[in-house]
């Protein structure tokens, strides 16, 4: 494996998500060799790459990757169930002696004239309704598990019919002796009655238990009232397996035949479409590429050129094409489908969500190319979400710190494109302001920093932002612009009741400005307000530090300024200082003044 090869597959593991999710590996020629699942893709497909492996088969794959493809999804079931489909689907070299790429079962009703539900691995539509498959079997049993208890369906393989029962022609079983089974075949249970648990039976199958939850819980309520615990217990029983059972997998439906899934992030200068491709109920194909805009193209342009590109490049079949929003197809005998709810929609939701993942990783692996270009990308966000005429380049952000008003200080920190630039922050010890006053802290900081700047000629910033609401913008807007006729931008960063940052605000009256929490943007933001933060809580630790420190020592007569210097850079501090023996200070002072600390330190104790 070439450095070149090394790089390219070390950049593809840095920005993988901490997500669930199916990894591909591919040699040189393009071909699928392996196919994993992972509940954390990061750091299982780093896990390859980190150690040399014992195993000559890994070591050999491991060889032989040229690229790696993936796809995130919501769970570690479906992932396990997606790597279940695309092993069948590719048969990777280096699956084959890993995996059996077995059928996972699925639980069939049957079109009887009174219906059966059991599990199976075939699927025959003409027999019957299916649900799952379930990755996991243990779930599924549970599943049949509660639904005989909760309705006495036959068990039997005998094939009962209405002509039958009207004869009388079947006989009553050790099932229905045993209370398994409700005895429909001998007339006991009406087939109408029987429909009724067969229609419950689905809705619990579909995820739909609602009403049935309400029933068993009034059920539960009532048999405890009349103190019929052991029943009570037992209907809880059944309350809390059909509360902990989990809807059927988005990755797999058998609801779903043959159909095309697509969707698509369009940016300034690019758009990134995905592509899903379901194969009687199965994602079977999944892949994410990027387009480059040449005119202003609108989604709707970029998403047909899309679909032209993949069904061209992937060649299908598929009378069904699943978007986000309608298009114009110039395909015939094809049916879009725009979505709103059920598998269809979850579908579409899982391709948004691999869409979107991959324009990030696009963005991480450039942001790493050239880091200067993410800073440039962030301010010229900022300036359009801002209105700026300017790109804010430069953004100096203040706060201020004080206990109750002794020792109050402020500090001011500065961003260049992005980046903290330190050699540029600014302490300033509060002179005019007298009690805690935070406005007017702000106001003298802001009033001799930038009368300085000025009188220097030094560069003005393009961004003021206030650790605060609207009061300190104002505050702030009443020195810059009324005092000292400035023009500079201000914004504010207000936190909430948990002292959390949680919205911007700009503008005079200040508005609130609309950002996702969770871009880089904003935290961007608010690794400016808690950097500012930290410098000015620091500075003011250190102030009040140095006074604690000076004005015990510098109360003690006898003991001058070049002895208590001595002493701090002995003991460390004042504790250890007033925790020292007599014999330990007379070796750093000498006697005399040794006796003169001890006995004031001492004092000043038992005062205290």
């Amino acid at each position: 494996m070439t450095e070149e090869v090394k790089a390219h597959l070390r950049g593809i593991v840095s920005n993988l998500p901490d997500s669930p999710g199916c990894y591909q590996y591919l040699d040189d020629t393009g071909t699928i060799i392996y196919v994993g699942k992972a509940k954390r893709l990061k750091r299982r497909v780093s896990s390859y790459f980190q150690k040399e492996h014992q195993n000559l088969k890994t070591a050999r794959l491991v060889e032989n990757i040229r690229d790696i493809k993936y796809v995130v999804v919501k769970t570690e079931e479906d992932a396990l169930l997606l790597e279940n489909n695309l092993i069948k689907q590719w048969n990777p070299k280096y699956n084959i002696l890993l995996k059996d790429g077995k059928t996972y079962p699925s639980i069939v009703v049957t079109n009887e004239y009174f219906p059966r539900i059991f599990s199976t691995r075939k699927i025959n539509k003409r027999f019957g309704t299916y649900f799952g498959p379930y990755s996991h079997v243990g779930t599924m049993h549970m599943m049949l598990e509660l639904i005989r208890n909760l309705y006495p369906l036959r068990r039997c393989n005998m094939p009962v019919t209405e002509e039958g029962v009207a004869r009388g022609k079947y006989r009553e079983c050790l099932d229905y002796h045993i209370k398994n089974c409700g005895g429909m075949c001998i007339g006991k249970v009406g087939r109408e009655e029987y429909m009724r648990w067969i229609d419950e039976a689905k809705e619990i199958l579909k995820g739909n238990t609602r009403e049935i939850e309400r029933r068993l819980r009034d059920e539960m309520m009532e048999l405890a009232a009349e103190m019929r615990f052991e029943e009570a217990e037992q209907v809880k029983r059944k309350l809390s397996l059909l509360e902990g059972y989990c809807s059927k997998s988005e990755v797999v439906s058998n609801t779903l035949h043959n159909v095309d899934v697509y969707n698509i992030e369009a940016g300034e200068k690019e758009a990134y479409v995905n592509y899903l491709h379901v194969v009687n109920g199965c994602i079977t194909q999944a892949f994410t590429f990027e387009i480059k805009k040449r005119l202003d193209e609108s989604p709707e342009e970029l998403l047909v050129l899309g679909i032209g590109e993949m069904r061209k490049r992937y060649p299908s079949d598929s009378k069904e094409i699943i978007l986000p929003f309608p298009v114009e197809l110039f395909i015939e005998n094809i049916e879009v489908t725009i979505p709103q709810k059920g598998d269809k929609k979850k579908l579409l939701d899982l391709s948004r969500m691999n869409v979107l993942q991959y324009k990030k990783d696009r963005l991480n692996q450039a942001d790493k190319l050239n880091p200067e270009q993410k800073g440039v990308r962030l301010m010229k966000e900022l300036q359009t979400l801002l209105g700026m005429e300017k790109m804010p380049v430069t953004i100096e952000c203040f706060d201020n710190s004080n206990t109750q008003g002794t020792d109050p200080v402020a500090g001011c920190v500065v961003f260049k494109m992005g980046k903290p630039s330190k050699k540029d922050y600014r302490k300033y010890i509060i002179k005019t302001v007298v009690g805690p006053d935070d406005y007017a802290s702000m106001q003298e900081v802001v009033r001799r920093r930038y009368t300085r700047m000025m009188n220097e000629e030094t560069p003005l910033p393009d961004l003021i932002i206030t650790d605060g609401g609207r009061g300190q913008m104002e505050v702030v807007r009443k020195v810059v612009e009324d005092e000292l006729n400035l023009h500079i931008p201000i914004a504010g960063l207000a936190k909430d009741d948990r002292h959390r940052t949680h919205e911007l605000l700009y503008g005079f009256p200040p508005q609130v400005v609309g950002m996702k929490m969770d871009s880089p943007l904003f935290r961007l933001l608010t690794q400016i307000q808690d950097e500012v933060h930290r410098f000015a809580i620091t500075f003011h630790r250190q102030k009040r530090s140095k006074h604690q420190v000076a004005s015990e020592l510098d109360e003690i007569k006898g003991i001058g300024p070049r002895t208590r210097d001595l002493l701090i850079k002995h003991f460390r501090s004042v504790k250890r200082i007033r925790e020292a023996t007599l014999e330990a200070l007379v070796e750093v002072v000498g006697a005399k003044k040794a006796n003169i600390l001890h006995d004031a330190l001492a004092q000043n104790q038992e005062n205290t």
